[in-house]
């Protein structure tokens, strides 16, 4: 008999969990922990769990991290249907682990999952997915101030069919690995490549959802942006309005203190973004979504009517932007204190060094 949840009405997941027998060592873990680089180390286990259109959400487990095998033939290979999601564990002063704002993680996999055609993963599934990992791989994640433990939910089509339509199997897993401050010695204002010749997403496509093809897109202009000496780069909708970098969302700071963000439905809706300018508004700042031409920032600049540029992210959390480089200009950047405020605040709050008024932290484990 399958027990139902009477608050949520879905049966709860009870993982099987197999253990790595070739797990990292303490001493080898302690090693990875000392400096840890973004994306390059991985915890010794993984969360899978199956997906069909007869046996729904099944099989739930956590099991040794490793390769997993595919049909040559799995759709996801052929029609790019892949989602994911990134959020980040914390641990506290007193040891406990603490996720950030993992319903909103949870649900905007849901909107991704809605617009690429695969299933929606319930978000209580989502949470208790990142609560089975850590069960196990807790000791992953660091003590050091400015470090974490990214876990990095994803899903895509696993049924071996080359017909055109949406596959009727797929797989979750959760994978997670030790990262660093995004920035050594602290963050430092980056410079900006204006993409004129490409574009991220478009009315009616997929930026708003987190999946692969979109950041794809992004590499060419990335390369581009490397190229002219620049750290990241940023997209323009058709209409010649900013929508975001290849990997973060834009913020622009007004000399009366009004927060802008460009909004619109071919922009990922950014958790990060959404937090600080919540913060932003908790001391008294207008905050204001809307479209921003390019025109409005570069004319904004040079009149001193914008007064601070930033960029955020779940990985940089707030990168200042310095400087922004097109084809035919070059426009230096005002910095300001309230970007590097903001980030401060936040990250308090996600490590337990500041209270939490919107109860927004998630213990994961214990």
């Amino acid at each position: 008999m399958t027990l139902i949840d009477t608050e949520t009405g879905l049966p709860p997941l009870e993982f099987a969990v197999t253990k790595n027998l070739a797990a990292t060592s303490a001493a080898q873990r302690e090693e990875l922990l000392r400096d840890p680089v973004f994306g390059t180390a991985f915890t010794d286990h993984m969360v899978d769990i199956c997906w069909s259109v007869g046996g729904g959400w099944h099989r739930p487990r956590v099991q040794p991290y490793g390769p997993i095998a595919l049909d040559p033939a799995a759709a996801v290979l052929h029609y790019g249907q892949e989602i994911f999601e990134g959020i980040k564990a914390y641990r506290h002063e007193d040891g406990s682990i603490h996720t950030f704002r993992p319903r909103q993680n949870g649900l905007r996999l849901q909107r991704s999952a809605r617009r690429l055609a695969l299933p929606e993963l319930p978000v209580e599934y989502f949470i208790e997915s990142l609560k089975a990992l850590i069960s196990v791989d807790g000791a992953w994640v660091p003590a050091a101030a400015d470090q974490s433990l990214y876990l990095r939910p994803f899903m895509f089509a696993k049924e071996a069919f080359l017909g055109v339509r949406p596959a009727n199997k797929v797989n979750y897993y959760v994978i997670a690995s030790p990262v660093g401050p995004y920035f050594k010695g602290g963050a430092k204002p980056v410079s900006i490549w204006l993409s004129e010749d490409y574009a991220r997403a478009g009315k009616g496509g997929t930026g708003a959802a987190k999946t692969g093809g979109n950041y794809a897109a992004s590499l060419l202009p990335q390369a581009e942006a490397y190229e002219e000496g620049c750290d990241q780069v940023v997209f323009l909708d058709q209409d010649g309005n900013v929508e975001e970098l290849g990997g973060m969302n834009i913020v622009f700071v007004y000399k009366d203190g009004t927060l802008v963000t460009p909004q619109s439905d071919s922009i990922l809706e950014g958790i990060t973004r959404d937090s600080l300018l919540q913060l932003a508004a908790d001391r008294g700042h207008k905050v204001v979504g809307r479209n921003v031409s390019l025109s409005e920032w570069r004319e904004g600049v040079a009149s001193g009517d914008i007064v601070e540029v930033f960029a955020c992210g779940t990985a940089a959390v707030v990168a200042p932007i310095g400087l922004l480089k097109g084809k035919s200009f070059f426009d230096e950047q005002p910095l300001g204190p309230l970007a590097m405020s903001l980030r401060e605040e936040l990250t308090d709050i996600q490590y337990g060094r500041r209270e939490d008024t919107h109860d927004w932290l998630l213990r994961l484990d214990g």
